[in-house]
């Protein structure tokens, strides 16, 4: 699906495209609220009265994630290429262990 570069690559150019430290905390937040509401809506199917949760997760975790841009300067990397969309929530785990 990421097709032939290894997950190296696409974290540093996504580590590239965020660069301004406004947006690097947004995403720090962002990303986690939004994979958070993921299984969240999955349970919610089965949870009378949960959904409002997740979605508010998922809702302001995007808002992190587009204010963090505009301090950035530039539209978000899967504007360009969908895949990255799958590879925020790997460079959040590289931060968070001092890899990126």
């Amino acid at each position: 699906m990421l097709g032939d570069r290894p997950m190296s690559d696409w974290i540093a150019r996504y580590t590239q495209s965020h660069q301004n430290r406004v947006n690097r905390v947004c995403h720090t937040i962002g990303i986690p609220l939004i994979a958070l509401s993921v299984p969240l809506f999955v349970i919610a199917l089965f949870v009378h009265g949960l959904w409002p949760l997740p979605l508010g997760l998922f809702v302001v975790g995007w808002v992190f994630q587009f204010i963090g841009h505009a301090f950035e300067g530039k539209p978000p990397e899967f504007f360009h290429d969908w895949r990255f969309l799958f590879v925020g929530l790997r460079w959040w785990l590289a931060k968070i262990r001092g890899r990126s």
